[in-house]
């Protein structure tokens, strides 16, 4: 099999990774490798897998504080949740997708870089039993309305209760859009976070999204 060609690493991934440098490396290289086969990032993507991709959702990190337990639903490629792993590995992730090939790509990568902080449920967010997440985290999945939906289960017994809702430019219009669902299930008031200026290629736009304490 010839080699895939894939976007340079950026100076930025250093900086961002620091001491789990290597593993980043490894698994931009699965995921490069491994898109087509797995239907998980089109060919276009790949000029661009470590800035659009890879530090881009390990940005998210930077919101998770030691311990915690953090859902990704929808996860798919492992995006955002691998990366985040990978740049956070004193925080627990759950990669949560319902699709088997995807699923199970997951946790032959996990197993083979040895990833100690992840797990992977095959499933549904919907059909997932577990309400102690502090975070759950998604991207690309819905619109924040229909997000809220998805994710407020999977957090309300634990003691963290947020949401990370990565989005882009039309995260102030989707606020809007969900604030009945918002006010329904007990949020605060959200907070649009821009990560990564002046440190990475692209900025990630995320909504932060907290559940009142009962």
């Amino acid at each position: 099999m010839s080699e895939v060609e894939y976007e340079s690493e950026p100076a930025a991934a250093a900086d961002i990774f620091g001491s789990q440098l290597d593993l980043a490396r490894a698994y931009t290289d699965r995921l490069a490798k491994d898109s087509e086969t797995f239907g998980l990032l089109g060919p276009r993507e790949l000029p661009r897998i470590w800035g659009r991709h890879v530090i881009n959702s390990a940005l998210l990190s930077e919101l998770v504080p030691v311990g915690s337990k953090v859902a990704d639903i929808g996860s798919g490629a492992g995006l955002p949740g691998l990366p985040m792993a990978i740049a956070k590995p004193d925080a627990q992730f759950t990669l949560i997708e319902p699709m088997e090939r995807r699923s199970n790509w997951l946790q032959q990568v996990i197993s083979d870089l040895e990833i100690k902080n992840v797990d992977v449920i095959r499933s549904r967010a919907e059909e997932v039993q577990r309400t102690d997440f502090d975070i759950a985290t998604a991207r690309a999945v819905a619109a924040l309305d229909k997000l809220l939906k998805l994710l407020t289960p999977l957090i309300r017994g634990s003691e963290g209760k947020t949401v990370l809702a990565m989005k882009g430019s039309r995260a102030p219009i989707e606020i809007v859009e969900a604030k009945s669902r918002l006010d329904l299930l007990g949020f605060d008031a959200p907070e649009i976070i821009t990560l990564g200026l002046g440190r990475a290629p692209e900025t990630a736009t995320v909504v932060r999204i907290k559940l009142k304490q009962s």
